[in-house]
């Protein structure tokens, strides 16, 4: 009878104190963000009056902040998002965005348990290409091929819409494609941008 109250008593408090991202962000490894440290992780989250952090490489600022998201501007040009994502068994991922803007902003997702060992992307996030933003319905045209391989590579950002659970993949083509290339690619553009909702298993 104890053990089942120690055990129920133990239930009734991981159920009464979810899990805030505060203590994943403490636990993080370096290899997140590089150089900060133990006392940089602290001062960022326990004072809410500061937004910028001085460390090694330079300066970090925080962006926006709840119990499950922190996004933290790591650079002029880079970006850092990392998302506490629910799963049906009421335990959670992590998931971390890194973000690199120059002539357009492209995105790097990749996924991890909380004692942050890397899990596989596949099977959390849907391949995105580029075909996933164009108009299947006009594939046959001619020129349909042609406008898709115009580009080395297709950036596409990512972004948690206002720290939700909301996944907003946006195709970045203004910045890095020349007047006659944008010409030829935008007919063929069904939308510049695709949400995905996550379910507590993947984003969908």
């Amino acid at each position: 009878m104890k053990k089942i109250l120690i055990t129920l008593f133990i239930f009734i408090s991981v159920a009464a104190f979810p899990q805030k991202i505060d203590n994943f962000f403490k636990t993080m490894p370096n290899f997140i963000l590089p150089g900060l440290s133990e006392d940089n992780k602290t001062m960022f989250l326990v004072d809410t009056g500061t937004t910028v952090i001085p460390y090694p490489l330079g300066e970090i600022e925080k962006l926006a902040y709840s119990p499950s998201f922190l996004k933290i501007k790591t650079s002029e040009t880079g970006t850092t998002q990392i998302k506490l994502l629910p799963l049906i068994n009421n335990t959670h991922i992590i998931c971390v965005i890194k973000t690199v803007c120059a002539k357009a902003c492209d995105s790097n997702i990749r996924f991890y348990s909380t004692d942050w060992k890397e899990l596989d992307a596949n099977t959390l996030l849907s391949n995105i290409s580029a075909e996933s933003f164009f108009d299947s319905s006009k594939k046959d045209s001619n020129n349909y091929k042609f406008a898709l391989s115009l580009p080395d590579i297709y950036p596409v950002s990512a972004e948690f819409e206002n720290g939700s659970n909301a996944l907003t993949l946006k195709l970045d083509l203004e910045g890095y494609l020349s007047d006659e290339q944008l010409a030829e690619v935008k007919p063929f553009i069904k939308s510049e941008t695709i949400t995905l909702n996550w379910n507590n298993i993947s984003f969908r």
